[in-house]
């Protein structure tokens, strides 16, 4: 008889059935574990909402965990029990839900930016242009491939790690140069590593099938490559995955501290900074919604409380710089 896999492997092929993200495949996995560890290793089926309002309470009191973290905690629990165990929720309304905080974003001035980013060197500065001058989120930029640039029409194709909603934004121009001189030598990278028999990259869901030479093409790879290769475990296959996270956000808080500024200035800070400034200069907020990919007006309108604009042709702030 075939044994019933693991409650965590469950959740996992209940997540990539869905096509979700690998990040919230790995945070599920881990709220799951935590819950179950919190309440001395007792399997799901024999908990309900007592047990994660408990464990939920103990996170926000005892941990002092954020509203956001809490929730996410909460997303994990309602699929393991939705998804995975198939149990009815006639108790989901009793659940502790914690409230998330409106915040307003920081805004960088033109003039801030230009200082930043003149403090900032090598990848992570074309990475950070990027960021600022087509509104991308770090991830987005470090996932970019090669195909996914239109030089011809200045503009990128954006694969949303959140959301998996593809959408196009302007490929600024002030990039373009480096952007060349960049691809480049991370073409001589790739040729290289074809050379020594490696070249491949990961693809997404089941191109790796359907499109067994597509990751060593040249399209298919990384703009931005890490610079180690890694190994899969169950292959041993050697690939390249992209630049870590790590790497650029460094790298833009060296330089805030660098440039002295007192604003808390983040990577997600150029983002803010690029629908701040179309929005003053008078681009249509619909239009921004659409370049930041944002599913709700409302998410967008955070940036300004009053509009007096009009739909008009959008340029890359980065370009007026």
């Amino acid at each position: 008889m075939d044994q019933q896999p693991k409650l965590l492997d469950r959740v996992r092929g209940a997540v990539r059935a869905r096509h979700y993200s690998p990040r919230t495949e790995e945070a599920y996995v881990f709220w799951v574990r935590r819950f179950i560890l919190f309440h001395g290793k007792r399997h799901p089926s024999t908990m309900a909402a007592a047990e994660v309002n408990q464990f939920l309470t103990h996170l926000a009191v005892e941990r002092c965990v954020s509203g956001p973290t809490q929730n996410q905690a909460l997303s994990a629990l309602l699929f393991l029990y939705r998804a995975v165990l198939g149990e009815p929720l006639p108790w989901i309304e009793d659940l502790v839900r914690a409230q998330r905080p409106v915040r307003v974003p920081v805004v960088l001035t033109v003039d801030e930016v230009r200082s930043v980013l003149e403090k900032i060197r090598g990848v992570p500065h074309l990475v950070a242009l990027l960021l600022y001058g087509s509104g991308l989120r770090l991830l987005e930029a470090l996932t970019l491939r090669v195909k996914d640039l239109d030089f011809e029409r200045n503009e990128m194709v954006v694969r949303d790690p959140k959301g998996r909603h593809d959408r196009r934004t302007m490929l600024p121009r002030n990039a373009e140069a480096l952007l060349h001189d960049h691809l480049l030598k991370v073409k001589g990278v790739h040729d290289d590593d074809l050379a020594r028999g490696f070249g491949r990259v990961w693809l997404p869901t089941a191109l790796e099938r359907k499109l067994p030479s597509a990751a060593g093409e040249w399209r298919w790879q990384w703009i931005f490559p890490a610079t180690r290769r890694w190994r899969e475990e169950e292959s041993g296959k050697e690939f390249r995955h992209h630049l870590d996270e790590t790497v650029v956000q460094r790298a833009v808080r060296a330089a805030a501290n660098g440039a002295g500024m007192v604003k808390r200035v983040t990577c997600h800070t150029f983002r803010h900074s690029f629908a701040t400034h179309l929005l003053e200069r008078g681009h249509d907020i619909r239009t921004v919604q659409e370049l930041l990919g944002h599913r709700d007006v409302s998410t967008t309108m955070i940036y300004t409380h009053v509009l007096q604009i009009g739909a008009r042709g959008v340029r890359s702030p980065l370009d007026s710089m």
